[in-house]
């Protein structure tokens, strides 16, 4: 599906609902699963928490979790723990070229029967799930937050806990501690000292109903449409708490180089454009803890015509697609200065954006939902549009709301 997005509004007052965190959905999913006492609300309706769900009820036979990172990890961790299961995970085609032996090989030391179905360190593998005793290992710090959370979900439920010596700088460590803040919620006993993280093992948890806030990554394409709106535009957005779990809430502090301020009342989150935003403003930022929302923000900068320098960005080439050279092509065609290395990405500024120009996605919702909002500033189309259905299948009807024309070629 290819869309021609266009806007003559530029005034944007709106209320949009967005559905939970896919990011907490997964994780919570996983500890309903591992126990029958949890029941859920405001899980996201996004394809990647369909498939986590679907896949944890599978027994024996094959998993395909399609293009969801999340649930590959998550769900690797998941079957190597239960005995007597035994599946073969899958995936996309390029699910089978994003690494996972990092995972594998923790597993594997504490005692996981894990094999490799065609290419050793890539999907699909083989699990056959056991009773797992040993409870001491260690991980890189840097390493994709989701191998660490894979784990850390799991431990409750091994013999003896786990005691998780991650060694080097982390990275990603909002997503750690939302991992370990949902796990003491229900009652579970965790401990992070330094570099070393703790579960105690847990056979049951009490009756609980855990409620997933919604998504701030979603939350960050509406950012950026705020930043590209006229002053005085606002859009509020639930249901959101002002003390999240989620590392990319930190939306709420980068905006405000942007002229965007944000206001709390109760669950209702409003973003509101209060001032334009000096030319030669450069953006600099560190998204170590916060990866997700470099497209947005890059986009962002290019529909202001602002130069920017955004570090911290290593996993981006695992995810997806290659976002760091995607974001470098899409961009150029653009009209934009862009250059990147495998962490980093610099963008000059420029005055110009070529209008009609299609932008391709590459199986990635984020490059999609990324480009949207330049729509504010000149048309501009996206190829394979429906590819939003991974994190957020609202996202066109709610664009539309916003008075955005969204056609179907």
């Amino acid at each position: 599906m290819k869309l021609h997005l266009s806007s003559n509004q530029k005034n944007i007052h709106q209320h949009i609902q967005i559905t939970g965190s896919k990011s907490e959905s997964n994780r919570v999913l996983l500890l309903q699963a591992l126990f029958s006492s949890l029941v859920t609300e405001n899980i996201s309706n996004s394809d990647d928490s369909q498939v986590m769900k679907k896949g944890l009820q599978v027994h024996q036979g094959e998993v395909d979790i399609h293009h969801a990172g999340t649930a590959m990890r998550f769900l690797t961790a998941f079957f190597a723990s239960q005995e007597g299961r035994e599946v073969t995970l899958t995936g996309s085609q390029r699910m089978t070229e994003r690494p996972i032996k990092i995972l594998v090989e923790a597993l594997q030391q504490l005692g996981a029967d894990i094999s490799y179905v065609k290419n050793d360190g890539y999907p699909p593998v083989k699990i056959k799930g056991k009773k797992i005793i040993k409870n001491q290992v260690s991980l890189a710090a840097n390493v994709s937050s989701q191998y660490i959370s894979a784990l850390l979900l799991v431990a409750p439920t091994l013999v003896n806990g786990l005691e998780l010596n991650l060694e080097g700088k982390i990275t990603s460590v909002p997503y750690i501690k939302m991992t370990l803040a949902l796990l003491n919620e229900i009652g579970v006993k965790t401990s992070f000292e330094e570099n070393i993280i703790t579960v105690h093992s847990s056979d049951e948890v009490k009756e609980k109903t855990l409620v997933v806030e919604s998504d701030w990554s979603s939350a960050s394409y509406f950012y950026s449409i705020m930043a590209l709106a006229s002053v005085g535009s606002e859009v509020s957005l639930s249901s959101y708490k002002a003390t999240s779990l989620q590392g990319d809430s930190v939306l709420q502090e980068i905006y405000k180089q942007f002229g965007v301020t944000t206001v709390f009342n109760k669950n209702v989150v409003t973003l509101k454009k209060t001032k334009e935003v000096a030319k030669d403003t450069f953006i600099k930022v560190d998204l170590a803890n916060a990866p997700d929302i470099a497209q947005t923000i890059a986009v962002t900068c290019f529909g202001l015509g602002l130069g920017c320098e955004l570090t911290g960005l290593h996993t981006l080439k695992i995810k997806e697609t290659d976002r760091l050279e995607a974001l470098k092509t899409e961009l150029g065609k653009l009209g934009a200065n862009i250059s990147v290395t495998d962490k980093e990405l610099f963008l000059k500024p420029s005055e110009e954006i070529k209008e009609n120009i299609a932008i391709d996605t590459y199986n990635d919702h984020r490059m999609a939902m990324a480009f949207a909002p330049l729509a504010l500033q000149v048309p501009i189309l996206i190829n394979d549009a429906e590819v939003v259905s991974k994190s957020y299948p609202d996202f066109w009807k709610d664009m539309a709301t916003l008075e955005m024309k969204v056609e179907e070629i």
